[in-house]
């Protein structure tokens, strides 16, 4: 996983609430084994139609979103199932922040997992943000998101700020206890009864 320190973009407005995983990313291409190559099946059955052309109406087919690197989405984000493809889809297709009002709790502790950071704010400034298009950094170090006009500050776990600053993954921060697990290891190795 790699370290998060800041990111600065224009944001992508996603104004809908109650974004479950499914469109996120539908069942049909949860087949891959690997966490790369779903970005290209993100919100797929909104971004697409019965021919798989874009639809014109939908924020991501809007050239000028892009690069953006900072979804910006509505109430109870990442609900329904706890399938994490919906993370690795957001991911490999680029972004690295979601802000929106609130989350589904299996869906912002993947997010931590895999590198993404997940900001939950107001509503009023969540609608704000949506309607930015100027660019705005996300700071994690300082819990600053900098718009053109305004310091917004954001709360965070300390647990979770520091895993995504040293870009820990679960296996990486067990790794920082290896000596401390070889040392059980070999207090508590049982002998052999033969």
């Amino acid at each position: 996983m790699e370290p998060f320190k800041k990111t600065k973009s224009i944001v992508t407005p996603l104004d809908k609430v109650n974004v479950d995983t499914d469109q996120i990313v539908p069942k049909q291409f949860l087949k891959l084994v690997q966490k790369s190559g779903f970005g290209k099946f993100l919100f797929f059955n909104w971004r697409y139609d019965e021919n798989e052309n874009p639809k014109s109406d939908f924020v991501l087919n809007d050239s000028k979103y892009e690069n953006s690197k900072i979804l910006v989405a509505g109430d109870n984000f990442g609900c329904g199932s706890s399938r994490e493809h919906a993370v690795w889809a957001l991911q490999d297709y680029g972004f690295a922040v979601i802000i929106a009002p609130s989350f589904a709790d299996i869906f912002f502790s993947n997010c931590f997992k895999n590198g993404i950071l997940p900001i939950s704010l107001d509503q009023k400034i969540v609608e704000k943000l949506q309607q930015e298009t100027q660019p705005v950094e996300v700071d994690l170090e300082n819990q600053t998101i900098k718009t053109f006009s305004e310091e917004i500050p954001f709360e965070i776990d300390p647990h979770k700020k520091k895993i995504l600053l040293e870009g820990l993954d679960d296996i990486a921060q067990t790794y920082q206890y290896e000596d401390k697990i070889s040392e059980f290891e070999k207090k508590s190795t049982v002998p052999s009864v033969l």
